[in-house]
């Protein structure tokens, strides 16, 4: 059997979104008082983990697993499949670069996802007194207060955030389409802004405070809970070249409704992304 909420029976939407509120609030001073731990496992270049997002993990799905029963997939060490089936995910420090550097763009990302889609999010920014938590189909709260649902803009009347950003860049969108994406943008949009953050880009636009984000990261544990939050505040989610999405897409992009659809227009007219391949020596 299967609630109405598409969860198996017995998976109440709302009781779980209030355990994992409890379960955040219990680590948020922990957050707090590893700010400036420096890199203590590295996991490519420019990436890392500090001890705190291990020991924030293992508490986090620790007390997750005993309270709800359900599966727990982390960042730092993995979990049950992510596509099928009933899971959190879990991002113990979201913009670890910030985070390690002392700058208050860095927060804990946990949603709750069924058969790859989000059902629940929370995005827990300590450094900044912010604590959203969204259930999809069911409004968006701020520090537990309701925040109104996202307004209806136009890409003109928008600030951005915008995702990674390295000219020298590969894979699915290479750096030289990243550069004429945001060249596109500087042009169209009210603002960008580069935080170093997807999880403070998805929170900040499911507020309002952001008419949309685009993101480059393909990562469940980056995505996830954002795309709840924006979906609970009424927004639209997609990968960049307009399919839905899923903990399985590539990318992702954020906004209000009509911003989403002007920056798929304006990303359509740009062509495939695996066209823009830089020359290698030029960007050395």
């Amino acid at each position: 059997m299967r609630s109405t909420s598409g969860l198996p029976a017995g998976l109440d939407p709302e009781r779980l979104l209030a355990t994992a509120v409890d379960v955040l609030d219990s680590v948020a001073d922990r957050f707090l008082s590893g700010v400036g731990a420096p890199s203590a496992v590295v996991k490519g270049h420019n990436d890392f983990a500090t001890e705190l997002d291990l020991e924030l993990e293992r508490i986090i799905t620790a007390e997750l697993s005993e309270r709800t029963g359900v599966g727990v997939h982390g960042e730092e060490f993995g979990g049950p499949e992510l596509s099928t089936g009933t899971v959190w995910v879990v991002d113990p420090i979201d913009g670890t670069y910030n985070y390690s550097a002392g700058l208050p763009i860095a927060g804990i990302l946990l949603a709750l996802v069924h058969d790859g889609q989000p059902v629940l999010g929370l995005t827990w920014l300590p450094m900044s007194g912010l604590h959203y938590a969204g259930l999809v189909g069911s409004g968006l709260t701020c520090n537990g207060k309701p925040v109104a649902p996202m307004p209806d803009l136009s890409l003109s009347e928008a600030m951005l955030a915008f995702g990674a950003f390295n000219i020298a860049s590969r894979g699915r969108y290479p750096g030289a389409f990243r550069l004429e994406l945001l060249g596109e943008l500087s042009r169209r949009a009210a603002r960008l802004r580069l935080f170093g953050s997807t999880g403070f880009d998805l929170a900040l636009t499911a507020s309002g405070s952001l008419g949309g984000a685009v993101s480059f990261g393909h990562h469940a544990w980056d995505n996830a809970a954002g795309a709840a939050l924006v979906l609970a505040a009424g927004g639209q989610i997609s990968d960049i070249e307009g399919r839905p999405w899923s903990v399985t897409s590539p990318s992702i992009i954020a906004a209000s409704p009509g911003v989403h659809a002007e920056l798929l227009q304006l990303i359509g007219r740009l062509g495939e992304p695996g066209n823009f391949t830089p020359p290698e020596e030029k960007y050395r």
